[in-house]
């Protein structure tokens, strides 16, 4: 039997006075997950237990894939994680909802693709660190809503809301993202 006492968890500091700030920035991206070649993995001591919330390496994509963006009105959007299952299987249920204002042909092609595939997403927090949501495990269920809006002042959406079980509530991830317009994070 291997060493069960691990200590995975330090103290968790605030420092009063240090803001924290809430939602995410205007783009998101996502993609297919049967685009990703290879994953970048989270860091495991030699028990298998996970030591950390951020993901080490890049995604792999399959040749030309690229991540693509769906710009979102930030504060109509949300990400939330909560605990779900039993001890000792207890996993995260991630939940994704984003809110892109228009409803014409290419927010309805988008809605007709995040039906129908399993996506992972990328999405910016306001302090600029990316969130993922989609995994190598389970499939991510994407569900979408269009509202035409009411009258001459109501206002037009796409919502978008996904969701996921994972390990972790929504890992951290500071590797490349590659998309049409270059190369995020490169480094």
């Amino acid at each position: 039997m291997g060493n069960c006492s691990s200590v995975l968890q330090d103290s968790l500091a605030w420092c009063q006075g240090k803001p924290e700030y809430p939602g995410i920035k205007r783009r998101v991206y996502f993609i297919d997950r049967e685009q990703i070649v290879s994953w970048p993995t989270l860091p495991t001591n030699t028990e298998q237990q996970i030591t950390s919330a951020t993901y080490t390496g890049n995604f792999t994509l399959a040749t030309g894939a690229q991540w693509k963006f769906v710009d979102v009105l930030p504060d109509k959007c949300q990400l939330v994680s909560e605990s779900q299952g039993e001890t000792p299987s207890i996993t995260q249920l991630n939940r994704l909802t984003l809110v892109h204002p228009g409803v014409g042909e290419e927010a309805t092609k988008a809605a007709l693709y995040f039906n129908n595939v399993s996506c992972v997403f990328l999405v910016e927090t306001i302090d600029g660190k990316f969130r993922v949501v989609g995994n190598d495990r389970w499939d991510t269920v994407t569900k979408v809503s269009q509202d035409q809006g009411q009258g001459a002042t109501g206002t037009t959406s796409t919502t978008i809301e996904a969701e996921v079980t994972d390990i972790v509530p929504a890992p951290f991830y500071a590797g490349e993202i590659v998309t049409a317009d270059g190369t995020i994070n490169e480094g």
